[in-house]
């Protein structure tokens, strides 16, 4: 039996409580005599648009106007592809994909074809059989898929003190000089990027929740009773998840419900947020395998009954997986400041994406992200000012809330609303007469705030740089990578199955290349955002525990190497009207270095503005159409295009040297500002004068 990473370490905490001692860590004493540095990373921050904000609302971008005024606005080349896990790897690692190893949000098994976690890679988790159907888990321990050095693991080797606040893809935490934690790609308990939970008394028949669970529930006196679930127990056969008694007790004439919920009893008026609730989860009997977690719930509504619970982030304070390194930071973290989101995309896109929180909703729960990292950015501030060094701290909200609400700012998108374009959002942004055309540039205005502590902190004396891994563009109409594959005779599928039917059909059902593919016929298929694989001899493997041979067909060299050239050609040629889906596509012998490079996608497909991979295809699935207009509740704004279309931007307080600058370049900026050399991998040049 498979058992997904995650529900493992439950079990691997139950070990940890016999066999592994406690160990004391001694905090490192002040760099006194290092240079101070600071790095604040604002994911999806666009040069263009930064540019557009202030000269729109210059009174209201003046922290970021010191910047531009004293050193300009520069363009940061972005990784190939430009996806957030790729990019922040790149910055870490100075190193391109082909050194660190991560080429998309999305991997896949070369022997089942099905999509893997980029940035983790473990052993298959198995299962010894026990009486009454419980089992015991065995192996499953994962670790992370990044090849390189850390910057932070440099600095530490020469004594430089650098804390760094949850940087995109450092999970599993590697450890500083100092403190160090997790931010995007970390899990939640029950799963890799966590479920919500929607308990409502008025359920939509039609409704189906792929990531969240919704549970309906009846009122009873007053009284709603329910549970919470958290992980999947890997001591049961049967997977089941494991939950807690949940009840709430509502008073219609008040507007608001009493939340009973591990001990607890939290009043919420109706429209607001409750404060984080620490809940743990009995995995065995007597409770000795406890799994500590936090949720915070919204009270959409009392009747009908609609409450919205985040999904179960591991609780600091208890980490069933550590999130910092050393692993009780996050503890002394929550204890200065409170309890806070671990989950690695706190902004809970998923829950907007299936209608559970409403475009305001979800700003509400981006500004509750928010507030939280101002807090962690003042307490971060502290220990730097005490012990100098290194200090990079990141938010994420304007690259997800752009996702998310991109079709307001954005009239040609077709899913853009004219009436609610014209609302006010004056309530969440404090501007009057903001509205919702106007919420991308409030998301920039709502971080010139941050800008300026930063540099207010840093004084006359630190070097204070503010990146992004990449910048943003409309997402207007989908490709589907795989459908064009199956139309163009790349992709065949076995005999008597057939494509999706249309979005419009409502007995539409997904259609995977994982069991709908005839992989003796098939020469090259999608998965990922960006990647094209080709079904190649000897890496793309038979799958011993179906009847069919997937092996690959493909011959390395000069069969490979025609066919890619064939594909790059077609897909450059495709016209949507007068328009260009995809602008430009890399090969990795071109595109990478080093010794990971033969782990790429054969074609690293680069969309143009406007465009991107659909969602169905990046999961192997096969749409209906090639084309179609971006609709619905997914990602309305994106960056998964080619590099040149959405560049990051640079900013300092220090000139910057003539030329264009990558995000490997500040990584050996990085290392430059304490006299220290690259290390064997590392590609960038210096960056500032």
């Amino acid at each position: 039996m498979r058992i997904p990473r995650w529900t493992v370490w439950p079990a691997l905490a139950l070990l940890a409580v016999f066999v592994v001692p406690g160990i004391a860590r001694r905090d490192p004493e002040p760099s006194e005599r290092a240079p101070r540095c600071i790095v604040l990373g604002i994911d999806g921050l666009d040069p263009e648009l930064l540019l557009e904000v202030r000269q729109r609302f210059p009174d209201g971008m003046r922290n970021f106007g010191r910047l531009i005024d004293a050193n300009g606005v520069h363009s940061l080349r972005t990784s190939v592809p430009p996806q957030s896990p790729v990019a922040w790897s790149n910055f870490v690692t100075g190193r391109d994909p082909g050194g660190h190893g991560i080429f998309d949000f999305i991997h896949r098994d070369p022997t089942t074809r099905m999509p893997i976690p980029s940035t983790v890679k473990g052993e298959a988790a198995e299962a010894i059989a026990l009486p009454g159907g419980w089992q015991f888990p065995v192996g499953g321990d994962s670790e992370s898929n990044r090849s390189g050095v850390a910057f932070w693991s440099v600095l530490r080797d020469h004594g430089i003190a650098a804390d760094v606040w949850r940087m995109p893809a450092n999970f599993p935490v590697e450890g500083s000089d100092g403190w160090s934690f997790s931010g995007m790609m970390t899990p939640a308990i029950d799963s890799a990027y966590g479920k919500y939970t929607y308990y409502t008394s008025a359920p939509d028949p039609a409704a189906i929740a792929t990531e969240g669970r919704i549970v309906p529930v009846r009122e009873f006196d007053g009284r709603i009773d329910t549970a919470l679930s958290g992980p999947a127990s890997p001591f049961h056969a049967d997977g089941r998840s494991a939950t807690i008694p949940l009840r709430f007790l509502l008073d219609h004439d008040a507007k608001a419900a009493a939340i009973e919920l591990a001990g607890r009893v939290v009043v919420v008026p109706q429209g607001a947020w409750s404060d984080w609730i620490q809940v743990s989860f009995d995995l065995l009997p007597l409770g000795l395998a406890p799994v500590a977690g936090i949720v915070r719930f919204h009270v959409k509504s009392l009747a009908p009954f609609e409450v919205y619970a985040s999904p179960v982030n591991i609780d600091p304070t208890a980490p069933v997986a550590p999130v910092s390194e050393p692993p009780d930071a996050s503890a002394e973290v929550a204890d200065r400041v409170g309890l806070y989101y671990t989950q690695g995309m706190p902004e809970d896109v998923n829950a907007l994406k299936e209608g559970v929180l409403t475009d305001a909703e979800f700003l509400a729960q981006g500004e509750v992200v928010h507030e939280e990292g101002v807090r962690l950015l003042d307490f971060g501030f502290q220990r730097w000012n005490e012990r100098g060094g290194f200090l990079f701290f990141y938010f994420s909200g304007v690259d997800l809330c752009g996702h998310m609400l991109w079709r307001h700012h954005d009239a040609e998108h077709p899913n853009h609303d004219a009436q609610m374009a014209a609302e006010s959002t004056a309530d969440w942004s404090q501007r009057p007469g903001s509205t919702w055309k106007d919420v991308i540039f409030d998301l920039y205005l709502r971080m010139d705030p941050i800008v300026g502590r930063v540099l207010d902190e840093a004084g006359s004396d630190a070097t204070v740089i503010v990146m992004s891994d990449h910048g943003f563009e409309s997402y207007r109409r989908k490709f589907s990578l795989n459908t064009w594959l199956l139309e163009n005779g790349y992709l065949v599928l076995k005999e008597g199955r057939e494509r999706e039917k249309p979005e419009s059909d409502p007995t539409r059902e997904a259609v995977v290349i994982f069991d709908a593919v005839d992989w003796t016929k098939t020469r090259a298929y999608g998965v990922g955002f960006n990647g094209l694989y080709l079904n190649l001899v000897g890496r793309e493997l038979d799958d011993p525990s179906t009847p069919e041979n997937e092996s690959g067909i493909v011959s390395r060299g000069a069969e490979a190497d025609a066919l890619v050239a064939e594909i790059d050609a077609k897909l450059l040629a495709i016209r949507d009207g007068d328009a260009r889906p995809i602008l430009r596509n890399d090969r990795p012998a071109s595109a990478y270095h080093g010794e990971r490079t033969a782990e790429a996608p054969d074609l690293v497909v680069g969309y143009n503005a406007n465009y991107g991979n659909s969602d169905e295809s990046s999961l192997g699935r096969i749409p209906h159409d090639v084309l179609a207009n971006n609709l619905g509740g997914t990602f309305q704004g994106s960056h998964l295009m080619a590099p040149e279309v959405v560049p990051g931007t640079l900013l300092s307080t220090r000139p910057v040297r003539e030329g264009a600058h990558g995000l490997e370049d500040l990584t050996v900026e990085i290392l430059k500002q304490y006299g220290i050399q690259p290390v064997t991998g590392m590609r960038g040049a210096p960056v500032l004068k």
